[in-house]
């Protein structure tokens, strides 16, 4: 399908957490919510519009600390700002997938120009690749798992992707088979009570959702979980030892160990793993323990090789993905698995799912593998959006997080969130008068996601928002 973009819109409102949330360097309260409104016309002279959303977190994607959160926040919005640009300016009609790929140098240039690195200089485009593929899919009236299975975005042979070049994208995409469900893995943040014992009365939010971990295993029934690490030796074996004491009524449990870059050597990163092998106390909770993530600061983890490293489990990139072929390199240095976030790009996670399959034909089954992770995805478009890709690529437990630190569709409009709720009944459920995501046995339904669009089947109130910025040609 060949498409032209006509105009973009981006909205803005705050979102607040109910629990504060500590990930890296930085304890988020609250933080704004962009939304992207494009609209496309096609070589036949169609026109339609097409949505996406994304949280501008602070301090993930650039944690220079020397940047305030609103610098954080500008930066992202320059992403937008250039990637709006690039692609309003791009002649004549292409397909969604060339008009991203042809696209995709200019933005790192004209990123870094402005001080943005490839991760921030990535942003801009994710929001814009999800809302132009809403968009194209709702004139075709298919879904997103259609429209990829098809090939409707244009994936071919390109030169910003050499290593796949021998790959006939028009055979693998139909074998991606979207899982109509995935376990949500629950996401322990470095400040979170462990029990509710641990939390003052008056340091309850008391709205109707679980706060500490004992509380939300017994709500959710999770039997996935991600657990934020510090690098601070003495004070993570403490901690985890008050989490496997919550989690050892399981009669199963999985853990993913997520290190945000808070490991400066290669030797510190050691230490800790040897130290929580040898561990008695927290021997099932290492057993139970499927990859770390990133625990590397990204300023060094390409100059440090883990092919010699016995760290004792799998290692995945996630910060360090900020270009087309991160992951290509990852593998080179040891890595066995990158992350998806819609926040780093549609194309860049299909990508690396269709590097896994190739990789994998040498390696054995699940030697190189993906994992989805989440980036306080806010219910409606953002989450629903992930997890539509999360589900396409197979990925059959994804960290959820933004549905445990914000409450469903808090500042949102009712209108908004009925109208969610309406749409996917077996994704959400209200909580007295609020509506939130729905976990059941720890596990997400997703089928609903697969009407025509990206994963909404229904659109954000932009009557109660006014847009911050607006471009057309």
């Amino acid at each position: 399908m060949q498409v032209r973009l006509e105009a973009v819109e981006s909205f803005e409102r705050p979102v607040r957490l109910r629990l504060p949330f500590r990930f890296g360097v930085i304890v988020l309260r609250e933080a704004p919510q962009v939304l992207v409104r494009v609209r496309i016309s096609d070589s036949s002279g169609r026109s339609g519009q097409g949505i996406a959303a994304e949280m501008l977190a602070p301090k993930w994607f650039d944690k220079n600390p020397e940047l305030s959160n609103e610098q954080n926040f500008d930066q992202l919005r320059d992403s937008i700002r250039i990637a709006t640009q690039i692609y309003l300016e791009s002649p004549g009609t292409l397909t969604p997938f060339e008009l991203s790929m042809n696209g995709y140098r200019s933005q790192l240039r004209e990123g870094d120009e402005a001080g943005l690195n490839p991760l921030v200089a990535g942003f801009g485009p994710s929001l814009l690749d999800r809302a132009i593929l809403d968009a194209a899919c709702c004139l075709e009236g298919i879904s997103f798992w259609e429209a990829i299975r098809h090939n409707l975005p244009g994936l071919c042979r390109h030169s910003e992707i050499e290593d796949l070049g021998d790959l006939d994208w028009n055979r693998y995409l139909p074998t991606l088979r979207p899982l109509q469900s995935v376990h949500a893995r629950h996401t322990v943040g470095l400040v979170d009570p462990i029990t509710i014992q641990d939390q003052l009365p008056e340091q309850r939010v008391a709205d109707g959702l679980p706060e500490a971990l004992d509380e939300v295993v017994d709500s959710y029934g999770h039997r996935y979980f991600k657990v934020k690490v510090s690098g601070r030796l003495e004070e993570d074996l403490d901690r985890l030892e008050s989490i496997a004491a919550v989690l050892g009524s399981l009669e199963e449990y999985r853990i993913t160990l997520d290190g945000n870059e808070q490991f400066k050597s290669i030797w510190q990163l050691l230490d800790f793993t040897d130290r929580l092998q040898r561990h008695t106390p927290l021997q099932r909770f290492w057993r139970s323990v499927l990859f770390l993530e990133q625990p590397l600061s990204r300023e060094i983890a390409w100059d440090c090789p883990l092919q010699d490293a016995d760290l004792g489990q799998a290692v995945i990139a996630d910060e360090s993905d900020g270009t087309l072929n991160a992951f290509v390199r990852a593998r080179e240095l040891g890595y066995r698995g990158i992350s998806s976030k819609t926040c780093k790009g549609i194309y860049k996670s299909i990508l690396n799912r269709a590097r896994c399959h190739l990789w994998n034909r040498e390696m054995g089954p699940e030697h190189f593998f993906m994992s989805g992770e989440d980036l306080t995805t806010q219910a409606g478009v953002a989450v629903q959006q992930d997890l539509a890709l999360a589900a396409l690529l197979g990925l059959d437990h994804v960290e959820r997080n933004g549905h445990h630190y914000v409450k469903g569709f808090a500042g949102v409009s009712s209108r908004e969130a009925e109208g969610f709720l309406e749409a996917h009944p077996g994704l959400y459920r209200k909580v007295g008068n609020s509506v939130c995501l729905q976990i059941r046995e720890g596990r997400l339904d997703l089928r609903s996601l697969g009407g025509p669009g990206f994963a909404c089947n229904a659109r954000p109130d932009f009557d109660s928002m006014a847009p911050v910025m607006v471009w057309a040609r």
